[in-house]
C-alpha cells in the first residue's frame, strides 16, 4: 500500500505527468525522491547526497520538466553528467518521464561523436540538454548553444565530476547560465570541492542526505584469501561456483584486465574487458553486449567503470582489492539494486590485507572470510550468457527504430516476442539481443528479409557455438 507521504500524488504535479508515472510502474517515491522533490518543486537549490540507483534522475528529471515550457523552442534546462554512458542514460529517463508532455526535444552532447550532428540537433530547437562539461563547453564556444532561456542547471554525480577534473569547467559553465534559474546537485559524497561549488554558483541551498542506499543484508559479501598466482584461476572457480548471469569484475589495473579476460576466454567464458584507451565505438559495442546479457563477465577498472548503471547485475568480483576504502563501496554498490539482492566476492592476498583493514572500519562490520575449498565446480556445463547480440549497419540516421527492428523479427521472420531482448539503436548501428538458441537463424531471416521495407547488413556478434 502506498503511504500518503510518499506516493507521487501527494506532489503538485499536472495529473498527465501522474498517469504517466503510473504508467511507468512509478507508485511509491524512493527516499531520496520523497526528500527532494518537494523542495526541488518549490523552485529551491538542492544539495542531495543519493548513489546512483537511488531514484535520483528522476528526482532532478520531475523538477526541470515542471518548470517546462514545451512551446518554447530554446534549452531550458541543463544536466551536467561525469560520463557519456551516465548521460545516455539520463537522456533516456527524461525522455520516459516527459512522455506526458507534447514533444519535448532531449540532446545529449558528449565527446567521442561528431559535432556536427549535434550542432544540427541543437538548430531544430532543443528544450533540455544533457551533456558532459567539456562538449557543453566546446558548443558554447562556437555559439551553438544558447543558455539565456535556462531556468534549471543540474550537476549529476558532481563527486565524479571533481575527481575527474572538472571543477574549473562547471565553473565556466554555471557563468553562462542567467543568475536566477534554480541549480540541483546531486553527489554519492561530499568532498571539499562540492562545497567550493556551492559557494560559488548556488543560492542557500537546502541539504539533503538519505540514510546509505546499501541495506545491511541486500549486499551478500564474502572474501577469500588467495595468494598471487592463484588469483585469475579462482575467479573461474568463483563463476563455475555460484553461475551469476551478469558479473562486473573489477581489476587495479588494465593489463590485469587483459590477463583476466584471455583466462576466462580460454576456460570457455563469455567475457569481455573495459578500459581506458578503448575506442567509443568498441566501448559502446562491449556496454552493449554486457547490458543485453549477451556477455556474461564485464572486466573493468574503476575509471573506465565510471558512470556505468547496468540493470540486474546478479555479482561483483573484486579480482584486486583497492587501496581507496571509498571506491570498494561504490564498486559493490553496482549490485543489489532496487528490490534485487546483490552477491559481492572479493580476493584478497596477504599483502593486501591493510586494505581490507580499511574497508572494514569504513563499513563498520568484519569480513566474511570463507575458505576456497567451499567451491565446487558447477553443472560441467559451461557458464554461457542467455543472449546473444544481431548487429545491424544503419541506425537513426537511417531513420530505424526499435520497433521496426521488433517487427521484423515478430513478423515476417516469426519469432515471438519473448525470444527478443534489448534494442539499442545508435547513430549508424542497431544493436538486437535475441535467444541465444535462436540467434544463427534470426542473423539470416533479418538479413535475407526486411527492415523498415529495406534489406539490412546483419552480422552476428558473438560465437554461439
Amino acid at each position: 500500500m502506498t503511504g500518503p507521504a510518499t506516493g507521487f500524488g501527494t506532489l503538485p504535479l499536472a495529473p498527465q505527468t501522474l498517469a504517466n508515472l503510473t504508467q511507468l510502474g512509478y507508485v511509491q517515491m524512493t527516499p531520496i525522491q520523497a526528500a527532494s522533490l518537494p523542495v526541488a518543486l518549490l523552485g529551491r537549490d538542492l544539495i542531495a547526497q543519493a548513489k546512483t540507483g537511488s531514484g535520483k534522475t528522476a528526482a532532478f528529471a520531475l523538477a526541470l520538466l515542471a518548470n517546462l515550457n514545451p512551446r518554447r523552442f530554446a534549452v531550458q534546462a541543463m544536466v551536467l553528467c561525469p560520463t557519456r554512458e551516465l548521460a545516455d542514460q539520463v537522456t533516456t529517463e527524461i525522455r520516459r518521464l516527459a512522455r506526458a508532455e507534447e514533444n519535448v526535444k532531449v540532446v545529449t552532447l558528449c565527446g567521442g561523436v561528431a559535432l556536427r550532428g549535434q550542432t544540427a540537433s541543437l538548430e531544430h530547437g532543443a528544450h533540455i540538454v544533457v551533456g558532459t562539461p567539456g562538449r557543453i563547453m566546446d558548443h558554447l564556444e562556437r555559439g551553438n548553444l544558447s543558455l539565456e532561456a535556462l531556468n534549471t542547471l543540474v550537476l549529476d554525480e558532481a563527486d565524479r565530476m571533481l575527481d575527474m577534473g572538472f571543477f574549473e569547467d562547471i565553473v565556466t559553465v554555471a557563468r553562462q547560465c542567467p543568475p536566477e534559474r534554480q541549480t540541483l546537485l546531486f553527489s554519492a559524497t561530499y568532498p571539499d570541492g562540492i562545497a567550493k561549488l556551492a559557494a560559488q554558483f548556488m543560492k542557500a541551498p537546502q541539504q539533503i542526505t538519505v540514510a546509505s542506499q546499501h541495506e545491511e543484508g541486500k549486499i551478500v559479501q564474502r572474501w577469500y584469501e588467495v595468494k598471487n598466482s592463484e588469483r585469475l584461476h579462482t575467479v573461474s572457480m568463483l563463476l563455475d561456483h555460484f553461475r551469476p548471469a551478469s558479473t562486473l569484475a573489477f581489476c587495479n589495473t588494465k593489463q590485469q584486465c587483459r590477463d583476466l579476460v584471455a583466462v576466462l576466454q580460454a576456460q570457455g567464458f563469455s567475457a569481455m574487458a573495459l578500459f581506458g584507451e578503448l575506442e567509443q565505438r568498441e566501448r559502446d559495442q562491449v556496454l552493449v553486449q554486457f547490458s543485453n546479457r549477451s556477455c556474461s563477465v564485464l572486466v573493468a577498472t574503476d575509471v573506465a567503470a565510471r558512470g556505468l548503471d547496468i540493470a540486474q547485475l546478479e555479482a561483483v568480483i573484486n579480482v584486486d582489492v583497492t587501496p581507496d576504502a571509498e571506491i570498494h563501496i561504490h564498486r559493490i554498490g553496482r549490485t543489489g539494486r532496487a528490490d534485487a539482492e546483490g552477491l559481492v566476492l572479493n580476493l584478497a592476498s596477504m599483502d593486501e590485507m591493510g586494505f581490507v583493514g580499511k574497508i572494514e572500519q569504513l563499513q563498520g562490520r568484519e569480513s566474511d572470510w570463507r575458505p576456497l575449498a567451499e567451491l565446487t565446480p558447477g553443472t560441467g556445463e559451461p557458464l554461457r550468457p542467455p543472449m546473444s547480440t544481431l548487429q545491424i549497419v544503419g541506425g537513426r540516421k537511417e531513420k530505424i527504430r526499435a520497433g521496426d527492428v521488433l517487427g521484423a523479427l515478430t513478423g515476417d521472420a516469426g519469432f515471438a516476442k519473448e525470444q527478443v531482448g534489448k534494442i539499442n539503436v545508435n547513430e549508424f548501428s542497431t544493436y538486437v539481443a535475441v535467444d541465444r538458441r535462436i540467434a544463427r537463424e534470426a542473423a539470416h531471416k533479418l538479413s535475407t528479409g526486411r527492415v523498415k521495407g529495406k534489406s539490412v547488413k546483419v552480422r552476428l556478434l558473438d560465437d554461439v557455438a
